[in-house]
This record gives structure tokens, C-alpha cells and sequence, in this order.
């Protein structure tokens, strides 16, 4: 059986799912090593997966707070030191890194499509890895917006043009992160490149993102795979106590687990909620004090609490108000549940366009006031159409294999390649 590293940002939504993906391989004998910097450590909570610490020096216990608060809150100039620290990342795994797979003697690389580092460093060392995109693929393709870009699918000229404009943009914003990508490559004697696009693996893609759900894309590589959500094993029963019981219809409302402090706009949303008689249920993931809690229930809030368990809150509820991250619209796709989409950051803009683009659910600005949620909020309420769209989504994500087929990809991929280039030696 194989001993495979796994490399990703130390953001629990990646290491969730790819917690998920390690737990599959464990079960089919497979040995799994996660490597960060120590304050990923807390990120895992399976016992069985490995983890080793890098980047003491640079990224000491500690560390990690301070990028999570500014990820958070990526806004005006301070994006530019969001994507330093995304690059300093990079450069510390890039240097410690090839010692210690060394030392571990790994058979392969599982990378975060996030992290170019994993794909970077396996490379150089001639170790067979897999792509995995936890977010929206990063996979370019003319004619198809950035993941991080907010528009809607088109093909005009005007389109076209806009889509070309906006990579030329965040290609010169993430110029400092591409420099270090660039200063590696040459290092590591790769070929020259840039960006995360370009240190995807040709053995195997994986990405949690089903056709049916995305822009219509022409150029995908053979060696791409859709497998829907890598998720452990979840009861479908109906949510235990202490579940209230709640006047129809229910709104859950969560924007995940770092954008979970925006008491600001949870306020409006309870406002909106209780002026046409929701019954709105918010999960803060722990970003809101006692005091925030008790606001937003004088403010018209059913029930205020940190964590649920998101997909049986996703059954009781009529409608979904999201970041529009693509693990929970994702999760409201498989329950049936239409969608608000207030994106923030990140690959949200993108996720929010494909759920505008596809009829699931609608888009809105997070700034928006009381009376335009309201009126967005009565928009989906009305509109049986919205779930009846989500019919061939939900047919691609139960037949797309999860973790079960993830895994197997991952075997075919790095045990195979592993046989081959070792009788090559």
C-alpha cells in the first residue's frame, strides 16, 4: 500500500474535504500524512491521519490567527498582504518541503490545486501527484470567467473581452505570488510558469465541481474528474433536539467558518426575516459573542447558535442564505434547498454566478438593505422554479462517486505511476 503527503492551505474547508479523501484511503490501507505549519495540526480530527510540522521558523505556532482575520476580511489594499501571505506560504514549502518528503518517503503527492507548492515540489522530485480542487477549479479556458470572477456565463464579444480583461488584472495582482511560483520553478529546473493553473498535475485532476453545476467548459483535460463532494458519511435522519420547532417557512442562514462574524449583515437578515414572518436560523461558526446572539434574537432571529449540522438544517429549511462557498452550495444542491447568495471573497463570486446562471438560487450584495433582502428573499420563496432546476444537478452529484471514487483515482494514479517510475530507476 502506498504512503501518500498531502499538501494544502491550512483553511479547514480544504482540510475538511481532503480529511474526508484520507479517511477512504486509510480504509483501503493507504498510509496519509498531512504537512503545514503547526496551527493546521488542529484542523484534522482524525487520529489516524499524520502530521508533520514545517516552518517553524517562518510560521511558528501562533501564526496562523493573524492570516485567518486577514482572510476574512480581504477588502481594498488589504488584499495585497492576503496575497503575501499566500506566497509566503508557498516559498516556506517550497524550500522545506523536498528534504522532508525525502525523509518520509513518499509514493505520492495529493495537492490542493490552492497550494502550487504540492504540485511544484512533486515534480521536481519526480514523485507522481493528484490535483484536487476543494474550491471552484482553477483550470483555465478561454471564454470562461476566473473562478474568482463574479460574472455571468456569456459568449459575445463584450463577454469574451471582460473574461480576458479580468485574468489580466488578477494575473497582475497576484503578481508577488506568482513570482514566487516563477523563482521555484527555476529552481527546481521546471518548466517557466506563473500561476496556480500551471502546476496542475497531468496524471490526475480531482475536482468537487460536477458539470452540471458549472459554465459549459470545452478544454477540460482528459486526466480532469468529476467526482462531487468528498464528505465522510452523513445520517440523512432528521435533525435531534435541540432542534425548536419553528413556524414554516425556515431560512438557515451561514456564511462559513471565516466569514461567520458579520454580525452587520446578520442583523439585516433577521430584520428582513422577521418583517415577512421567517423563521430564520443562523449558524456564526463561532465568529459572534454572547451579546451579538442575543441582538440578533431581539431582532427577530428563530434561533442563534455556532455550529449545526448543516445538511440536516438544509432539510428543514425552505430556503438557504450562503457565502456561496462551493462546499455549501454543494450541500444545498444534493438537499433540494434554492439559494441566497451573498459572496464575499475568494472563489465565492464565481460560485454565486453559477448559481444565478443556473436558476438555483439568486445573487445579491452583501451590503444590501433590509428592504432589498426582503425582496430577494420573497423572490425565491415564490418560485417553485428554483428547485425543480436542481434536478440534473442533483442527478450528476449522486452519481459522481465522492470519496470512494476520488480514491480510486488517486490509486491508479500515484501506485501505478509509483510501480513505473521506480522499475525506471
Amino acid at each position: 500500500m502506498g504512503h501518500f503527503a498531502v499538501i494544502a492551505p491550512p483553511l479547514y474547508s480544504h482540510f475538511h474535504a481532503l480529511q474526508a479523501l484520507a479517511q477512504t484511503l486509510l480504509a483501503r490501507g493507504h498510509r496519509i500524512t498531512f504537512i503545514q505549519q503547526a496551527d493546521a495540526r488542529t484542523l484534522l480530527s482524525d487520529e489516524r491521519i499524520e502530521f508533520v510540522t514545517v516552518g517553524q521558523q517562518t510560521h511558528p505556532a501562533g501564526s496562523l490567527a493573524p492570516v485567518l482575520h486577514r482572510l476574512a476580511s480581504p477588502g481594498g489594499l488589504s488584499v495585497f498582504r492576503v496575497i503575501k501571505d499566500l506566497a509566503d506560504c508557498t516559498d516556506m514549502l517550497c524550500r522545506e518541503l523536498p528534504e522532508l518528503l525525502k525523509a518520509l518517503k513518499v509514493d505520492g503527492v495529493i495537492a490542493d490545486e490552492m497550494e502550487a507548492a504540492g504540485g511544484l515540489v512533486a515534480e521536481a522530485l519526480h514523485l507522481p501527484f493528484v490535483s484536487v480542487a476543494c474550491a471552484l477549479p482553477v483550470n483555465r479556458e478561454a471564454g470562461i470567467p476566473l473562478a474568482v470572477m463574479p460574472f455571468r456565463f456569456a459568449q459575445n464579444e463584450k463577454a469574451l473581452k471582460r473574461f480576458q480583461a479580468s485574468s489580466d488584472i488578477y494575473d497582475r495582482i497576484m503578481h508577488r505570488h506568482g513570482e514566487v511560483i516563477l523563482k521555484h520553478a527555476r529552481a527546481f529546473g521546471l518548466t517557466e510558469r506563473r500561476g496556480l493553473h500551471q502546476c496542475l498535475s497531468p496524471l490526475a485532476q480531482i475536482s468537487q465541481m460536477v458539470p452540471a453545476f458549472d459554465f459549459p467548459r470545452q478544454q477540460l483535460p482528459d486526466c480532469y474528474h468529476a467526482v462531487g463532494p468528498l464528505r465522510e458519511p452523513v445520517s440523512v435522519a432528521p435533525l435531534n433536539a435541540p432542534w425548536p420547532a419553528l413556524r414554516q417557512p425556515v431560512v438557515y442562514a451561514s456564511l462559513g467558518t471565516l466569514q461567520g462574524h458579520r454580525f452587520r449583515l446578520f442583523l439585516h437578515l433577521a430584520q428582513a426575516c422577521r418583517n415577512l414572518r421567517l423563521s430564520l436560523v443562523i449558524a456564526h461558526c463561532g465568529g459572534l459573542n454572547m451579546q451579538q446572539t442575543h441582538q440578533l434574537e431581539l431582532a427577530g432571529a428563530a434561533w442563534v447558535t455556532d455550529f449545526v449540522d448543516q445538511r440536516a438544517a438544509l432539510q428543514h429549511a425552505q430556503l438557504f442564505i450562503t457565502h456561496a462557498g462551493l462546499n455549501s452550495a454543494l450541500e444545498a444542491l444534493a438537499c433540494g434547498t434554492p439559494m441566497l447568495a451573498l459572496p464575499i471573497a475568494f472563489d465565492q463570486p464565481g460560485v454565486a454566478a453559477r448559481i444565478e446562471w443556473h436558476g438555483v438560487g439568486c445573487r445579491a450584495s452583501r451590503f444590501s438593505g433590509v428592504h432589498r433582502l426582503e425582496r430577494h428573499l420573497q423572490k425565491v420563496l415564490a418560485d417553485d422554479s428554483y428547485t425543480l432546476r436542481m434536478s440534473a444537478i442533483q442527478a450528476q452529484l449522486q452519481r459522481a462517486g465522492g470519496c470512494q471514487r476520488a480514491a480510486e483515482i488517486v490509486e491508479q494514479a500515484l501506485c501505478q505511476q509509483h510501480v513505473v517510475l521506480a522499475e525506471a530507476t
